[in-house]
Protein backbone atom coordinates (compact mmCIF):
# COMPACT_ATOMS: atom_id res chain seq x y z
CA UNK A 1 0.00 0.00 0.00
CA UNK A 2 1.09 2.95 -0.52
CA UNK A 3 1.55 5.39 2.80
CA UNK A 4 0.44 8.83 1.12
CA UNK A 5 -3.07 7.47 0.30
CA UNK A 6 -3.73 6.80 4.40
CA UNK A 7 -2.25 10.38 4.49
CA UNK A 8 -3.96 11.89 2.24
CA UNK A 9 -7.40 10.55 3.59
CA UNK A 10 -6.42 10.42 7.34
CA UNK A 11 -9.91 11.74 8.29
CA UNK A 12 -11.59 8.36 6.74
CA UNK A 13 -8.32 6.41 7.85
CA UNK A 14 -8.74 7.77 11.68
CA UNK A 15 -11.51 5.29 12.45
CA UNK A 16 -9.89 2.47 11.71
CA UNK A 17 -6.45 3.51 13.49
CA UNK A 18 -9.05 3.55 16.47
CA UNK A 19 -10.19 0.57 16.19
CA UNK A 20 -6.62 -1.29 15.95
CA UNK A 21 -5.00 0.77 18.56
CA UNK A 22 -7.84 2.29 20.91
CA UNK A 23 -5.41 3.88 23.76
CA UNK A 24 -4.78 6.68 20.50
CA UNK A 25 -6.82 9.36 21.42
CA UNK A 26 -8.43 11.84 19.48
CA UNK A 27 -5.47 13.94 20.22
CA UNK A 28 -2.70 12.05 19.25
CA UNK A 29 -4.49 11.16 15.81
CA UNK A 30 -4.68 15.12 15.26
CA UNK A 31 -1.15 15.05 15.76
CA UNK A 32 -0.21 12.02 13.73
CA UNK A 33 -1.95 14.01 10.52
CA UNK A 34 -1.24 10.44 8.55
CA UNK A 35 2.28 10.46 8.86
CA UNK A 36 3.12 7.22 9.37
CA UNK A 37 6.21 7.69 11.59
CA UNK A 38 4.43 9.64 13.85
CA UNK A 39 1.79 6.98 13.91
CA UNK A 40 4.52 4.36 14.66
CA UNK A 41 6.12 6.72 17.49
CA UNK A 42 2.58 7.04 19.13
CA UNK A 43 1.93 3.90 19.23
CA UNK A 44 5.45 2.59 20.71
CA UNK A 45 4.59 5.12 23.38
CA UNK A 46 1.13 4.58 24.31
CA UNK A 47 1.62 1.24 24.33
CA UNK A 48 5.48 0.74 25.28
CA UNK A 49 6.64 -1.34 23.01
CA UNK A 50 10.17 -1.32 21.08
CA UNK A 51 10.06 1.17 17.79
CA UNK A 52 10.37 -2.87 15.54
CA UNK A 53 7.49 -3.89 17.24
CA UNK A 54 5.75 -0.50 16.48
CA UNK A 55 6.82 -0.93 12.77
CA UNK A 56 5.67 -4.37 12.49
CA UNK A 57 2.12 -3.34 13.83
CA UNK A 58 1.71 -0.42 11.29
CA UNK A 59 3.08 -2.87 8.56
CA UNK A 60 0.42 -5.15 9.07
CA UNK A 61 -2.18 -2.87 9.57
CA UNK A 62 -1.12 -1.84 5.85
CA UNK A 63 -1.04 -5.11 4.49
CA UNK A 64 -4.73 -5.75 6.11
CA UNK A 65 -5.99 -1.83 4.34
CA UNK A 66 -4.02 -3.04 1.21
CA UNK A 67 -7.44 -2.49 -0.66
CA UNK A 68 -8.95 0.62 0.73
CA UNK A 69 -10.86 2.89 -1.73
CA UNK A 70 -11.58 6.43 -0.32
CA UNK A 71 -15.12 7.64 -0.15
CA UNK A 72 -15.77 9.61 -3.26
CA UNK A 73 -16.71 13.27 -2.77
CA UNK A 74 -19.21 13.96 -4.67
Amino acid sequence: MNWDMIEGNWKQFQGHVKEKWGKLTDDDLGLIGGKRDQLSGQIQESYGITKDQAERQVKLFEEIHKDFQPKSRA
